[in-house]
């Protein structure tokens, strides 16, 4: 087994090699960090999910998200229960020609992002802006009456 630290005994008739296990566990570093795809943001073939900042201005919310390489028509802004979803897909094309050769590439991403707002809004009079691959969506905050005391006679 390639897993843990462990040091050869003599029953299994071999010595210990520091190095070995070092390399294993170099390889098993390198595994974890592929299939998780740690450190990308926007990635071409692993998981979309780009970063999402909630942001509080009194009587609204401002919910900004970088989303680079997406249209206007792509995107969709859900609100329900306090959450605001932000769903966008993201095609390219990429067409080369060299001596005789043409190579086309295609790329089709999607993405969906559910994000918890700290306070109850509204979606009416709710702004969505997408401007410079940057989407600002502002979400005006619902008005909670205060609660009125009732005198006692």
């Amino acid at each position: 087994m390639r897993f843990g630290l462990t040091k050869a005994t003599p029953a299994r008739g071999g010595l210990w090699n520091p190095m070995e296990e070092i390399v294993q566990m170099q390889d098993m570093l390198n595994n974890m960090f592929k299939e998780r795809n740690f450190g990308e943001r926007w990635s071409e073939a692993g998981i979309l999910a780009p970063l999402v900042d909630v942001k509080d201005e009194g009587s609204e919310l401002l919910v900004t998200t970088d989303l680079p390489g997406v249209e206007k028509g792509d995107v969709d802004l859900d609100v329900s229960d306090n959450m605001l979803t932000i769903s966008a897909n993201r095609s390219s094309e990429n067409e080369e020609k060299d001596e005789g050769y043409l190579r086309r590439e295609r790329t089709y991403s999607s993405f969906s992002r559910t994000v918890a707002l700290p306070n109850t809004v509204s979606v009416e009079g709710a702004k969505a802006k997408l401007e410079d691959g940057v989407l600002s969506v502002t979400l005006p905050k619902m008005q909670i009456e205060e609660n009125k005391k009732i005198l006692v006679e």
